[in-house]
Formats: C-alpha cells, sequence, structure tokens
C-alpha cells in the first residue's frame, strides 16, 4: 500500500521519518536520514501529507516539499506531545516521528501557517529591531548598576541615564572612565540601529498595496504593529474567525469550567509575545485617547475601564483590535470600521 502519511522529527543534521498507508500501518521508517539526503528522499515519495513541528527551519522545508507536490502541516510542539506512546519517560527522534505522524491525521488538530519568503523576510526586520532595543535596555541597566558602585545613582528614564551620565564621566576614575565612555558611545549606536529599522518597517507599511496599509485604519495599529500581523499570518485565512486568531495571539482568558460551571483566568499568553505586546501597548494608546472622544469604540472602552478596571479594558481593546484585523485582512474593503 501507498504511503499516505510521513512524520518528520526536524533537527540540524540528522531527521527521522516515519510513514504510514491509509490503514495505519508503518510503511517507511527512517529514524536517521541526513540533512543532505532529506530533500532526494521526500521528493522520491509519493504526494501525501506531511507533518512537522513548527520549530527552526520548519517553515523553509515545508516551503520545499510542498513544491514536490506534497500537502505540509505544521503543528506546535505541545499538541504534538500527547501522541507520544512511550510518555515522557521515553523521548527520542523516531518516536518523536512517530507521534508527529499519528497527531497529522487528527481531525480536529490545529495548525501553523506555513509563512512564504516574503512573510520571514518582514520578520526578520522585527526580530532584528527587537534585538537591538533589548541589547540598548540592556546597556542602560549595566550602565545604571555600574555608576551605582561610585555612589552614583540615576533614575529609570533612558534619557536620563544617558544625560547625567554624560554628565558624571568626567569624575570616574580610570577604567571607569573607559567603560562608561564606551557604554556611551554603544547606547548610540544601538540608538542608530534602532532608527534604522524604524525607518524599514515604515518602508514595508507604506508599500503599495500592502495589507498593512488596511490595517493601520484602525486605531490603536500603527505600522510596526500592521506590518508585523500581516508577517506573521499573511491573509488570516488560516483561522476560521476572529476570536480563533485572538486566541493564537494570547489575549482570551484560560478556562477552568467544568460541570455547567464557567470560570475564566487570566489571559492565556499563548503565541508570540512580541505580538502580543504590540497590540497591547496600541491598546493603552488607544485608551488614553478614548477620554477626548465620542465614537462607538471609545464610549465603549471607557465604560469597560469603569466597570472591569484599566488593565482589564486594555486587553480587551487589544483582543478586539485583534478581531477586528483578522476581519480587515479577510475581507479586504469589505470591512465596514465601527462608527
Amino acid at each position: 500500500m501507498a504511503i499516505l502519511t510521513v512524520g518528520i522529527d526536524l533537527a540540524k543534521n540528522v531527521f527521522a521519518l516515519e510513514g504510514v498507508n491509509e490503514a495505519g500501518k508503518t510503511e517507511m521508517k527512517r529514524p536517521a536520514v541526513p540533512r543532505a539526503k532529506l530533500l532526494e528522499l521526500v521528493a522520491s515519495l509519493p504526494p501525501c501529507l506531511i507533518g512537522m513541528e513548527a520549530c527552526s527551519g520548519a517553515h523553509y522545508w515545508a516551503r520545499q516539499f510542498a513544491a514536490h507536490g506534497h500537502t505540509v502541516r505544521l503543528m506546535a510542539p505541545k499538541f504534538v506531545a500527547p501522541y507520544r506512546q512511550s510518555g515522557r519517560r521515553s523521548k527520542n527522534d523516531a518516536v518523536d516521528a512517530s507521534a508527529i505522524c499519528e497527531a497529522v491525521g487528527r481531525p480536529k488538530m490545529l495548525f501553523v501557517p506555513v509563512k512564504s519568503e516574503d512573510q520571514q523576510q518582514r520578520l526578520m526586520v522585527h526580530r532584528a529591531r527587537q534585538g537591538f532595543i533589548d541589547a540598548r535596555t540592556a546597556t542602560i541597566n549595566r550602565l545604571r548598576g555600574l555608576l551605582s558602585e561610585f555612589g552614583i545613582v540615576l533614575a529609570l528614564k533612558a534619557s536620563t541615564v544617558r544625560r547625567q551620565a554624560a554628565q558624571h564621566l568626567e569624575e570616574l576614575p580610570g577604567y571607569a572612565n573607559l567603560v562608561i565612555g564606551d557604554l556611551l558611545s554603544e547606547l548610540t549606536h544601538l540608538d542608530a540601529r534602532v532608527a534604522q529599522y524604524d525607518l524599514h518597517i515604515r518602508q514595508m507599511a507604506r508599500g503599495k498595496d500592502d495589507p498593512a496599509q488596511l490595517l493601520m485604519r484602525l486605531s490603536g495599529i500603527g505600522e510596526a504593529t500592521a506590518t508585523a500581523i500581516v508577517a506573521m499570518i499573511g491573509n488570516g485565512r488560516d483561522f476560521k474567525c476572529g476570536r480563533q486568531f485572538a486566541a493564537w495571539v494570547g489575549l482570551v482568558p484560560s478556562q477552568y469550567s467544568s460541570g455547567g460551571k464557567i470560570r475564566l483566568g487570566r489571559i492565556t499568553k499563548a503565541g508570540d509575545a512580541y505580538l502580543r505586546s504590540l497590540l497591547v501597548m496600541g491598546a493603552r494608546a488607544v485608551l488614553q485617547a478614548a477620554k477626548h472622544k465620542t465614537d462607538k469604540l471609545s464610549v465603549w472602552a471607557l465604560e469597560l475601564e469603569k466597570r472591569r478596571g484599566y488593565w482589564k479594558a486594555v486587553v480587551a481593546i487589544a483582543a478586539k483590535n485583534a478581531r477586528m484585523a483578522w476581519a480587515m485582512l479577510t475581507k479586504g474593503d469589505a470591512f465596514k470600521l465601527p462608527v
């Protein structure tokens, strides 16, 4: 019988594969396939369903396998783990490949959208920019920590650290003067890097016929958030509804419901923390500006803040923006903004 489903456990150099037929019987088991021979082996198979865990390199391999006529599905590793026959007691590449092969055929399995090359290169800009921002924050904290050893305690505000560290530079002895001077120079370099990548994001958002231009019509979604959403989910059609997208981002409450009693907890914080943080920061701006507006969304946001508190209102606005962003991507110009 022909192989219908294949599970591949991805790695850097050695991959594990398992293929099953229509009856679920194992027809192919390759526990150690070198990287150089993986594409050749998969290309020799008849068109089938290939499952992989969403990890480093997964989107690249998904595009390569799809080019040879295969249907490729990516899954979150946490959804694959329950199908590992040995559970937590025993784990190896062959067992993982078998679990992936079993999981990908489940009718209710949730899959990760496969990103195109264009999506991944755009997402790289966001990742690099966030890396520079993290490095800048670490440099500022290092400046504050080192200066405190000499009795110079600075405020948390970044501009204050820059200004006062430069003012105290000449007071520092020997190597302390050298180190603080180098850190200030590095801080200036990181500022320039972040500004440069802000420009890259602005150019992406202003591209002709770019879906990000539609998303920026929503309050609380700017250039960074719009381009990040497009880079991550494309046209959004891999999600059935806006709530599913909001759940994927981690902006819906966790549930502990049983016996007909519904118990809602904190937001799940699933999915990508970077995209969720962008949506939350945009929601804070919406709530702040709502005090001077009378539109439907602003009135709803202010009433929600009074009833449920500031942070719950912020998260609710972020979730609503996520749902509207999904609707805008899937419907295009047919989507009507709330008045």
